[in-house]
């Protein structure tokens, strides 16, 4: 059937929160430009890049190799494999004292930690130590687990990473980039709900030694960070991938290759600040919500109600918010019976006429088919309205 379409004359601003509605700048101006060999700021929600230099060109991830460790942990507890209350025995392995002059928890051979403290230890503390023991509980060897991080990285779509260790100290073949590590970060906020509140702990204190986060954004009263993860090596410079939130919006940034630590949270600052003056990410389709009510032939119902499957977020800059429409397109006429999820078209997001998004439309309810009288009529009504 010739696809039909139906177009939506009202604005979505009433979809959206209140603060997307406020008056905004007329102009977006050029980001910022800083020292980092490599960033990226990225939307949590849609996944849109707003900055970005060197994004895809592969560094050394130092220390942030430890947010891919606390995803796979984060992974096998999620599958029922280990618990966060599981002791763990420290191995020789994963003695304190093989990290001389690098981050560590301080655990010692042959006591057992739980593996919440060894989290704590990995994520606050940045231990090293603590990596290796998570990864030998885990999958029984560094070795085992060091693929495990490498089938994740691939299941993510981490397309320029590739890992040697669970800890990020320089090695041959190790590296990653700053779009692989804001995706990484993402995939850690969304599926890890547990562990994440971890990374906004500023202290942990582990064999009466007290260490503090050295993600010094989370003191910044500037702004709302609530993560992530620092990284450092003589190999590798200064990084940061940090995650912060203003109303509904959160933004990912990551910078390799900073000159320094306070040069590091200087420029993580400039590119949310940057992001969250500049752009807000709206909601434009509620899961589950009606959209529409499409004109339904056959059926026990005229009408059919219509909307997205999942929540659909847009970014953009503040002053295109309240200029979006949406437009619902149809894979031809409507015929009972529709089934609740059933996929009947797509809603193509606008502004100004150009298209800024699209997302499966379905069917928000099921409708059977009518009697036999109502499909004669209707289909009466279908060949009288193919005439017109």
């Amino acid at each position: 059937m010739e696809t039909k379409r139906l177009i939506q004359s009202a604005l979505l601003v009433s979809a959206f929160s209140s603060s997307a509605v406020l008056a905004a700048p007329s102009i977006t101006p050029d980001p910022p430009v800083i020292g980092a060999k490599g960033y990226i700021l990225m939307d949590f929600n849609t996944g849109q890049v707003l900055v970005e230099k060197n994004a895809h060109d592969p560094l050394n991830p130092a220390s942030l190799t430890k947010l891919m460790t606390a995803y796979v942990a984060g992974q096998e507890v999620n599958a029922g494999n280990v618990t966060l209350q599981d002791n763990v025995t420290i191995s020789q392995n994963a003695w304190a004292k093989n990290f001389p002059d690098s981050s560590k928890m301080f655990i010692e051979v042959g006591t057992s930690v739980s593996l919440m403290d060894l989290y704590r230890g990995l994520i606050v503390q940045s231990g090293n130590d603590a990596s290796v023991a998570i990864a030998e509980h885990v999958a029984g060897s560094e070795g085992a687990f060091v693929g495990l991080m490498n089938s994740w990285a691939k299941r993510l779509g981490l397309n320029n990473t590739a890992y040697t260790n669970p800890h990020g100290l320089d090695s041959e073949g190790l590296y990653s980039t700053p779009y692989d590590i804001a995706l990484l970060s993402q995939a850690i906020i969304r599926d890890l709900p547990d562990i994440y509140p971890l990374y906004s702990e500023t202290s942990y204190a582990y064999n009466g030694i007290t260490q503090y986060n050295r993600n010094g954004l989370l003191r910044d009263r500037s702004l709302n960070v609530d993560g992530m993860k620092t990284g450092y090596t003589s190999g590798a410079g200064y990084s940061l991938a940090t995650s912060a939130t203003s109303g509904d919006m959160r933004l990912i940034s990551v910078v390799m290759g900073s000159s320094s630590t306070k040069s590091r949270e200087s420029e993580s600052k400039q590119l949310l600040s940057y992001g969250f003056r500049f752009y807000d990410t709206v909601l434009a389709s509620s899961e589950g919500k009606p959209l529409s009510e499409a004109r339904l032939w056959m059926g026990e119902s005229d009408s059919l109600k219509v909307g997205s499957a999942e929540n659909i977020y847009l970014t953009l800059p503040k002053s295109d918010v309240n200029k979006v429409e949406a437009e619902l397109v149809y894979n031809g006429d409507l015929v009972a019976p529709i089934q609740a999820g059933q996929v009947v078209g797509e809603v193509v997001y606008t502004v100004g006429g150009d298209e800024v998004a699209k997302a499966e439309l379905t069917a928000l309810e099921s409708v059977d088919e009518g009697s036999i009288f109502k499909r004669i009529i209707d289909w009466f009504k279908m060949l009288i309205a193919s005439w017109l």
